[in-house]
């Protein structure tokens, strides 16, 4: 959706979504449409504030952290993460 709207006032959302159609991703305008009217899910309100969150921590820490002590950090201040970062 980012690049049809940076490049929708140069050709217009309808020329944009045929190309795309014509290349196989089927994107009808009306699908744009209806996704820039609709609030924000859940999900994403969530990750914009676990981003910030992790933005935070990273930089209080000299942006040194990786992702395995971002993660205890958040997790030791209260803020509740969706599972390590790590596979184990």
């Amino acid at each position: 959706m980012r690049s049809i709207d940076e490049h929708k006032d140069v050709f217009g959302v309808e020329p944009i979504c045929r190309v795309l159609t014509a290349h196989g991703a089927l994107i009808a305008p009306s699908t744009y449409y209806a996704a820039k009217s609709r609030p924000p899910s859940a999900r994403t309100m969530r990750d914009g504030q676990l981003r910030a969150a992790i933005t935070r921590v990273w930089k209080e820490n000299y942006e040194v952290y990786g992702a395995d002590k971002v993660w205890l950090a958040l997790n030791r201040q209260g803020i509740s993460t969706p599972g390590a970062p790590w596979s184990g």
